[in-house]
């Protein structure tokens, strides 16, 4: 089995978000224990694996999504790495079509040297009271939440500024102890450094990933927050995590595109599977 590791939402190595990548046969999925074990062994935030469908269908691409424990419903920087793979190392050519959890999700080169853009399904917010228990495990002051839906699965956070984003030092533990895949905050970006909107950060011990350096599913939920905030459909996110990277986004109704580089930057064999 071959794995690639792809630092996703970057145009540089290590940084951005990595995700490995295994492109399997047309036989399928191994064993899911298989796959889970092999993202355990890789300890990656997200490990996906990929294999061709039977032409004529809805989607060229089966794909799905792993942490170091657990199946997860959507993964924006995972699928962008998968897309860039095919794309670089297997000459696929043009819209890439993958059947998931979440439905048929596209990802098609973009105008940009090396960039792809992701179609995506937009959240459903839904604003919802912060349990006390998330204040006090991010130790900040909150401003407000929204639910995201079952697809992301998150709790949204809204924090004072973008100060306060970059200067986070939450409480894991007890993050770890709360419903739901993980919390998103966010703040609007203060202008002190050009080229971005917003910040956000994304918090998730509960399903192995204690912070995501890059989040492109949190991204379908900030997107419309923003776009309703700033009054603008097309804006640019910037996930301050200590490898940081850079989402662009545009929200099309009921669908959110995700536009960014991704950099191939290691790969190997697995000699041994369970």
């Amino acid at each position: 089995m071959r794995i690639r590791c792809v630092d996703a939402f970057t145009d540089r190595p290590f940084a951005g978000n990595p995700a490995g990548v295994v492109v399997l046969t047309a036989d399928g999925f191994p064993e899911e224990a298989v796959m889970a074990a092999v993202a355990a062994e890789v300890n990656l935030s997200e490990t996906a694996f990929v294999h061709p469908l039977p032409p004529g269908g809805a989607a060229e691409w089966a794909l799905r999504w792993f942490t170091p424990t657990t199946e997860v419903r959507m993964c924006g920087h995972a699928t962008l790495a998968t897309a860039h793979v095919l794309a670089t190392a297997e000459g696929v050519a043009g819209t890439q079509r993958f059947a998931t959890l979440s439905g048929v999700l596209t990802a098609t080169p973009a105008d940009e040297d090396d960039c792809l853009t992701l179609d995506f399904p937009t959240a459903p917010l839904r604003e919802t009271p912060v349990p006390g228990a998330v204040a006090d495990a991010l130790g900040a002051p909150v401003l407000g939440g929204h639910d995201t839906g079952p697809d992301v699965g998150d709790l949204l956070v809204e924090l004072p500024d973008e100060a306060t984003v970059r200067a986070l030092r939450p409480d894991l533990g007890a993050l770890a102890e709360l419903p739901g895949r993980g919390v998103i905050v966010t703040a609007a970006a203060d202008g002190s450094r050009p080229g971005y909107d917003f910040v956000s950060r994304f918090f998730g011990p509960a399903v192995g990933v204690p912070e995501d350096p890059v989040t492109g599913s949190a991204h379908t939920a900030l997107a419309p927050l923003w776009a309703r905030r700033l009054g603008r459909g097309e804006l640019v996110g910037r996930q301050v995590s200590a490898r940081g990277g850079t989402v662009r986004v545009a929200v099309r109704g009921d669908r959110t595109l995700l536009t960014g580089a991704a950099v191939t930057v290691m790969e190997g064999t697995f000699l041994r599977i369970p």
